[in-house]
């Protein structure tokens, strides 16, 4: 998983300096709207799905008021009517790659996706058909500057609510948890008094395909092109993240 976490705390740096923060905002607007309606309404301390997505927001630097207007909005009467759906398919050279998505038109969202997989030299399958390829974890990142005590003993702590694996990545610290101790998870985090970057549920590759730097990097396109598509939240693949294409990917 190491090459999963600096790969994606590469995109936490890239994304806080370029055109990705208003994609940001809008993926953290449409958590906050699927928390309220789903999780159980408006109050973060009642919803933990919404005290998640708050938090993500925060994570992108949202300013608290486009929080609050987020929330406001997704408990009235004109809140959006967006759905998760989820896309399985293939891109080049046999990589895997999972689509989460968003949505108020699935119609829209169905036909992009596939655009994107069948221009890019991959293909749309059928749903169920990659889901074995993945498992399903609780990914926390964590600022180290935000950690004011002693490492071995933050680690006990985050063994205590269930971390299965910490991984360190200059500025940041990646923890993974079994899916079901996600909420653990983040209970002991908030009683440490610990903000996170970012905590989410991710799709985690059981094992990874190594690939040239120059095919690796058609992959690396094809999941910025999805995650282009103002209905995509998250995409997840089965390519491993060495460290010759890290410094491939920090020279662009």
């Amino acid at each position: 998983m190491a090459g999963h976490s600096k790969w994606a705390n590469i995109k936490h740096r890239k994304g806080a300096q370029d055109k990705k923060r208003a994609k940001q905002f809008t993926r953290a607007i449409k958590e906050i709207s699927v928390a309220v309606k789903e999780g159980g309404g408006p109050d973060p301390e009642t919803n933990p799905a919404l005290r998640n997505a708050v938090s993500n927001a925060k994570g992108v630097n949202m300013p608290k008021d486009t929080i609050e207007r987020a929330i406001k909005k997704a408990s009235g009467a004109e809140a959006d009517n967006y759905e998760a759906v989820t896309f399985e398919g293939y891109g080049p050279h046999g990589i895997a790659i999972f689509v989460e998505c968003t949505t108020d038109n699935t119609n829209r969202t169905v036909a992009s996706v596939r655009s994107i997989f069948s221009k890019n030299g991959g293909s749309l399958g059928t749903n169920g058909s990659l889901e074995f390829l993945f498992d399903k974890k609780g990914v926390f990142v964590i600022e180290k500057e935000n950690i004011q005590m002693n490492m071995e003993e933050f680690e006990l702590e985050l063994i205590e609510g269930g971390a299965t694996s910490i991984e360190k990545e200059d500025d940041f610290i990646t923890v993974y948890t079994e899916f079901t101790d996600f909420g653990l998870m983040n209970s002991k985090l908030e009683e440490m008094g610990i903000e996170t970057k970012n905590s989410e549920v991710q799709r985690i590759p059981l094992n990874t395909l190594e690939l040239p730097v120059e095919n690796a990097k058609q992959i690396i396109d094809l999941v910025e092109k999805f995650e282009d598509d103002d209905d995509v939240q998250n995409v997840y693949h089965n390519m491993e993240i060495t460290d010759e294409l890290v410094e491939e990917i920090e020279k662009d």
